[in-house]
C-alpha cells in the first residue's frame, strides 16, 4: 500500500518544485512560485503565507496578463493559504473542473490487463500513424483545440513521452500518451479517452495498462493520473491511490476567452 503522505512529498519535490518542461517551454522561479513559460503557461507550484499570498498572486497575473497569454494556476488540496482559491477568483482566475491526483506503485507490479476481444494497441512511431491518433483524440474529446498534430509531431522520436492508440476491430477507438521525465521517480499518464462508441469494453484499462508496463521497463517507481470523475473508479479498482485533489484556476488576457 502506498504511504500517501511520503508519496505526496516525493511528488511536490520532484514533479511540482523541479519541474522538467515540455521541448520550447522553460521553468522560472520567483520567490517560492514554480512557474512553466511556453506554449502553455503554469504556476505549478507556490509556498505562501496568507498574508502574502494576494500580492504574489496580483504580481502573476500580471506577468501574463502583460504577456498577452493564458495561464493555469493549478491548485493541490494540501496548498496554503487555504483561502487561495478565494483570492484566485477575486484577481479573474475561473476555476476549471476538479480533478484527483492518483498514484500507483510500479514497484508492486502492473495495473490488470484485461483481455478485449479483437483489441490491439501500438505505440504511434512515425507521422503517419499520427492521424489515428488525432481521430481517436477528437472521437473522444471533441474536435482538435490544442495543435494535436503540431504538437506530438516533432515528439514521436522524443524518449521521454510516448503516444498510443488503442485499434478495436480495426478502427482507432482510444488514445492516450505517457509521459517519462528523465530523472524522476513519476511517470504520468495524460490525454485517456475513448470514443464514445466503444466505452465499456475495458479499452480504457488496457491501454493504461500498456502505458505502465512501458514506464515500469523504463525504471519508475510511480505511475500518477489526475483523474476526471469518470475515470477515477475505474483506476481506484485497477489499484490507483489518491493522493490529493488538483484544480485548474485560468486566467484569459483580456478580451480572449472567458472572464
Amino acid at each position: 500500500m502506498i504511504d500517501r503522505g511520503s508519496v505526496l512529498a516525493l511528488y511536490d519535490a520532484e514533479m511540482r518544485r523541479d519541474p522538467i518542461p515540455e521541448p520550447g517551454a522553460r521553468v522560472e522561479r520567483v520567490g517560492t512560485i514554480v512557474r512553466v513559460v511556453g506554449t502553455d503557461n503554469c504556476v505549478l507550484f507556490s509556498d505562501l503565507t496568507e498574508a502574502g499570498a494576494r500580492a504574489v498572486v496580483t504580481t502573476q497575473a500580471n506577468f501574463f496578463r502583460d504577456a498577452g497569454v493564458k495561464v493555469e494556476w493549478k491548485i493541490f488540496g494540501h496548498d496554503l493559504p487555504k483561502n487561495l482559491t478565494d483570492i484566485l477568483g477575486e484577481e479573474g482566475f475561473v476555476p476549471d473542473e476538479p480533478e484527483t491526483l492518483v498514484a500507483f506503485d510500479l514497484r508492486n507490479g502492473l495495473p490488470g490487463d484485461p483481455s478485449v476481444s479483437g483489441l490491439e494497441i501500438r505505440q504511434i512511431l512515425d507521422a503517419a500513424q499520427l492521424g489515428d491518433a488525432l481521430r481517436a483524440s477528437e472521437a473522444a474529446f471533441g474536435p482538435n483545440m490544442h495543435g494535436f498534430l503540431d504538437r506530438y509531431r516533432n515528439r514521436l522520436a522524443d524518449p521521454t513521452m510516448a503516444l498510443f492508440v488503442a485499434y478495436a476491430d480495426g478502427s482507432p477507438a482510444a488514445t492516450g500518451r505517457l509521459e517519462m521525465p528523465p530523472g524522476k521517480s513519476f511517470a504520468g499518464l495524460w490525454g485517456g479517452g475513448t470514443s464514445p462508441r466503444f466505452r465499456h469494453r475495458g479499452i480504457y484499462r488496457s491501454l493504461v495498462a500498456a502505458r505502465a508496463a512501458l514506464a515500469r521497463r523504463r525504471g519508475y517507481s510511480f505511475l500518477t493520473v489526475d483523474a476526471r470523475a469518470m475515470s477515477l473508479p475505474i483506476l481506484e479498482r485497477l489499484g490507483f491511490v489518491p493522493l490529493t485533489t488538483t484544480q485548474g484556476w485560468m486566467l484569459h488576457p483580456p478580451g480572449r476567452g472567458p472572464p
